[in-house]
């Protein structure tokens, strides 16, 4: 299946990380950072994974407002994530838009990333050496599951 992966990754590319592994194991797989998506033809696709560092508990701003407005309705939709802490409530905020949108969800993978932002800069950041090797195979392995 033809699948794109448009992802946001502002700070230390955590989940580019994630997007590349999933890439290097499936030669279907694209991937795009956000900032470079505007001229995609998403509709050429069969799956489009959405994917971003987490930003005081939801998706980054800027891949929320690409999905909005880029990807057609009824798209069949993934979600990648990295953050300090894993929660579930991460995806709270992109699945209702997915909702809203009429996407079909297939699944979310998400996993610590190395994070040093605020604060935690002070103290040498949280999660350090995340995303693992073993997360990366999680994610490669999460996208072979769809």
């Amino acid at each position: 299946m033809k699948t794109m992966i448009i992802y946001f990754s502002s700070h230390h590319g955590n989940t580019k990380k994630l997007a590349e592994a999933i890439a290097a194991a499936d030669t279907d797989v694209e991937i795009c950072e956000v900032s470079d998506a505007k001229d995609l033809n998403l509709s050429e696709y069969d799956r489009i994974g959405i994917a971003s560092g987490i930003y005081a508990g939801n998706f980054g701003k800027p891949i929320m407002k690409y999905a909005e407005e880029k990807i057609p309705k009824g798209k069949d939709v993934f979600f990648l994530y990295t953050s300090a802490m894993k929660l579930n409530s991460h995806t709270a905020g992109i699945r209702k838009l997915a909702e809203q949108c009429g996407w079909r969800v297939l699944g979310e993978y998400g996993c610590r990333g190395y994070n040093t932002f605020g604060p935690f800069k002070l103290v040498g950041g949280t999660s350090k050496g995340h995303p693992t090797r073993e997360e990366l195979d999680g994610a490669a392995a999460f996208y072979k599951s769809l």
